[in-house]
């Protein structure tokens, strides 16, 4: 029995659609619109895309956004001050800066500038410090992170009592996801590069959310009978047979493991969606708050 291929892309519109019919209730209350602020510190051609689309994703759902790009040799000043202005600003409910940053600027010290209830994005160090301890709640959780548990709750309704496996320790992914399964009380087990025997511990994941970034490393007969795969990794493997000359793969062997899982996200077009939706979310949020 093949898998049932999870759509992120449907399950994203889902999300943005209560978003819109949200937005309009907070401006026919009096309130103003949504207003979400993008840094983009250089010009890397990825992160440009990354920003395009979200403000894209703004107009859409009838959402501000205010977008400030910032040349690669900016000063730790300069960017600190645009946030600051930003942080004063009524009509930004959201800042989110772009990373990552050149070299030389001091991320943690950017990303503690953005006051914590416009830290849209979910990467305040208070944010996560929260996330990581029991009975404290994070203003926002990160938007990557976020989406794969609205995706597993799609098709596992409970998480509780589930085996989880995290592929990957990065602040993007891995971590914070590993602290959202555990706030939903599944069991996690975080593997990274030097984890021995990692085949055997997939074999007991019910739960598999793959974040390495090492194209099709899982291979399908690594994944337990019936698991739910979450594939996060989104890499270039060349192939002359498409016109850009390369295609997209995750961290999973995707047609090995559809024999294997009960659900999987594919690649383009699974997790990828849901972190824009989320953060369209959080912004809306953030607006709610400050309207009350």
């Amino acid at each position: 029995m093949s898998a049932l291929i999870i759509d992120g892309k449907a399950a994203a519109e889902e999300i943005k659609s209560e978003v819109k019919s949200k937005v309009i209730e907070v401006v026919r209350a009096g309130s103003p619109p949504p207003g979400l602020a993008t840094v983009l510190v250089g010009d890397d051609p990825a992160s440009l895309s990354y920003v395009s689309a979200k403000h894209r994703a703004c107009e859409k759902l009838g959402i501000t956004s205010f977008s400030h790009t910032l040349p690669d040799d900016s000063s730790q000043d300069e960017i600190e001050n645009l946030i600051e202005k930003l942080a004063n600003d009524p009509l930004v409910h959201g800042i989110l800066v772009q990373l990552p940053l050149p070299d030389g600027l001091d991320e943690e010290k950017i990303l503690n500038a953005i006051p914590l209830e416009k830290d849209v994005d979910g990467f305040h160090p208070l944010n996560i410090g929260r996330l990581a301890q029991k009975g404290r709640e994070p203003l926002f959780t990160p938007c990557t992170p976020t989406g794969i548990i609205y995706l597993l709750r799609k098709v596992l309704g409970s998480l509780e009592g589930k085996d989880a496996v995290v592929l990957g320790r990065s602040n993007i992914v891995g971590m914070p996801v590993s602290l959202l399964l555990l706030r939903e009380n599944a069991t996690v087990t975080i593997c990274h590069s030097r984890t021995r025997n990692l085949p055997e511990i997939i074999k007991n994941a019910d739960i598999l959310v793959a974040a390495i970034g090492k194209p099709e490393f899982v291979q399908g007969g690594w994944i337990k009978p019936r698991a739910v795969v979450i594939d996060v990794g989104v890499n270039r493997v060349d192939d002359p047979s498409k016109k850009k000359g390369y295609r997209l793969v995750g961290d999973v062997a995707f047609e090995e493991a559809l024999s294997s899982a009960s659900a999987i996200t594919p690649v383009p077009g699974g997790v990828g969606p849901l972190t824009i939706a989320m953060l369209m979310k959080n912004t809306l949020i953030s607006a709610q708050r400050a309207a009350k």
